[in-house]
């Protein structure tokens, strides 16, 4: 049985769509009434534990994330398509890219997690392990990762939200996943060439633009960077109009 997915348009270009720690199938959704149906096809696909695949088994890994979408792709009788992933869904993505080249168009990384992982001390580590147990915690980190200027009304929504489309055990182990996984050399070796479109948000403090050029911008010849005005670590939420103007306009040059 293949992942659960949302799909919205019915256009030539498929784009799979891989959401981050605190999303689901849905995550996107403030965007999808700017998105053109009638050139893309995006299909959004729910991680094993989250949204329609809550109860799911599996290991939690990025490597699964990535086998998983392409299982979708072929169930969809995809041949070829772009990949966006938001956050813990970038590395998911780095990790497609190495799978099957041949197989993507695009790449669009939104504030994502490198392929290198991410390292965190022992306050800040202990505050995301706790997440999966903790709604408040949940909040925190969404707080911090939006440059705390956000409302606390969507604070506490973007929480809730979190807490009600992931089972704590899946939550749990996509955290060790997607922070200690490394196989940035293995990325460098593939020197991938494809089009990859690196966007993160001017008030997200940890992945940000430097980040991405000592990873993304390094490691992939076709790379390059855009930063999103007004938005931290959820622009799907923060500005959504913006973010998907600049999905569509890279997936759209020649």
């Amino acid at each position: 049985m293949h992942n659960s997915y949302h799909r919205v348009g019915l256009g030539p270009h498929a784009v799979i769509v891989l959401h981050g720690w605190f999303g689901d199938a849905h995550a996107f959704a403030p965007m999808e009434a700017a998105l053109d149906g009638g050139a893309f096809s995006y299909v959004f696909m729910d991680n094993r534990g989250y949204g329609g695949m809550r109860g799911a088994q599996g290991d939690y890994s990025m490597d699964e994330v990535a086998r998983d979408a392409l299982a979708l792709a072929d169930a969809l009788g995809l041949a070829t398509f772009s990949v966006v992933g938001h956050s813990m869904g970038g590395m998911a993505l780095e990790r497609l890219a190495l799978l099957a080249p041949l197989r993507l168009r695009k790449l669009v990384a939104v504030a994502p997690v490198p392929s290198c992982g991410v390292m965190f001390d022992g306050a800040a580590r202990q505050l995301f392990l706790d997440a999966s147990g903790n709604k408040q915690a949940r909040r925190t980190i969404i707080d911090r990762s939006t440059g705390g200027r956000l409302s606390a009304t969507w604070l506490d929504w973007k929480a809730q939200y979190s807490w009600e489309r992931s089972d704590p055990t899946a939550f749990a182990r996509y955290f060790l996943a997607w922070s200690g996984t490394d196989f940035s050399e293995e990325i460098k070796a593939a020197c991938v060439e494809l089009p990859l479109l690196a966007l993160v948000g001017e008030h997200d403090p940890r992945f940000d633009a430097a980040l991405m050029r000592r990873t993304y911008l390094a490691w992939y010849p076709q790379a390059r960077l855009e930063v999103l005005g007004n938005a931290g670590h959820y622009p799907m939420n923060e500005t959504p109009l913006a973010l998907a103007a600049s999905i569509e306009a890279f997936l759209s040059a020649q």
